[in-house]
């Protein structure tokens, strides 16, 4: 019961901030989000012993964030490279010697492409085609991610990922493959008009990249050892739990947008 009450909360707070905040406000909502993730994820890189300072990270991380959601995305270059040289310094500055340097450097970067890219990539979708064309991309993620648990648990018999994630089937998958094809696919002739065969291609993409991305967090925190990024959303687990299917579905989907 507690996990479904605090889903719905978290899916009316969604719904209410895509669709009706200024673009001030979304922005300042999403470099917040984007900032508790980022916590979470370098606790789970010190929980996997790197040392990982927290400031450079996350500036590095909402640079990226604030720079791609915005008109000026054409200097992520110049944010990404100056976050590079600035985290240098700080691990430069505070080594003590030891073998962990070139991990922690890599482990200070890896938030700002990890969550901060992606993030701001779900700012600068809903910039550029409005709320209706980011809430479709998680409507997909959560219908596919729904259909994967109920299925999954109603047939699922063999696994997908036995050692990233034990408990997701092959079963479940498919059926996240076929409900969230299908949400996108109806759904997108309202909120994105394109031809019906983009639409199942570009909806089978999102949820494989929903997938692809949940997995990859899960081998993150069992690397790490723990269940869940925090214990942030009762029943939910922490904030990057919630968004991980969305850090690689949403920059595939804003580059398909922006370019072909």
């Amino acid at each position: 019961m507690t996990r479904v009450l605090s889903g719905a909360v978290l899916i009316a707070i969604a719904i209410a901030v895509v669709w009706f905040a200024s673009t001030s406000v979304f922005l300042a909502v999403a470099i917040a989000l984007q900032g508790a993730a980022v916590i979470e994820l370098l606790g789970l890189g010190r929980a996997s012993g790197m040392n990982i300072s927290t400031w450079p990270a996350l500036a590095a991380s909402g640079m990226a964030a604030a720079v791609v959601g915005t008109p000026y995305n054409f200097a992520v270059e110049a944010c990404l490279m100056t976050a590079f040289v600035g985290i240098a310094v700080v691990a430069l500055s505070t080594w003590r010697g030891g073998t962990g340097a070139f991990a922690d450097v890599s482990g200070s970067l890896f938030p700002a492409l990890y969550v901060g890219l992606p993030v701001g990539a779900m700012v600068g979708i809903r910039n550029g085609g409005g709320p209706q064309v980011l809430f479709l991309l998680m409507l997909t993620v959560i219908v596919s991610d729904s259909a994967q648990y109920y299925t999954g648990r109603l047939f699922g018999r063999r696994p997908l990922a036995p050692i990233a994630s034990p408990k997701k089937t092959i079963e479940g998958a498919l059926g996240g493959f076929v409900f969230g094809t299908a949400a996108f696919t109806v759904v997108a002739q309202w909120w994105l008009p394109i031809a019906i065969p983009f639409r199942l291609v570009l909806g089978l993409t999102i949820v494989a990249l929903g997938i692809i991305g949940d997995l990859f967090e899960s081998m993150l925190k069992r690397s790490a050892g723990v269940k869940d990024s925090s214990g942030l959303i009762p029943g939910h687990g922490g904030v990057l739990d919630r968004i991980d299917a969305l850090l690689f579905a949403a920059p595939v989907y804003y580059i398909v947008l922006k370019y072909v």
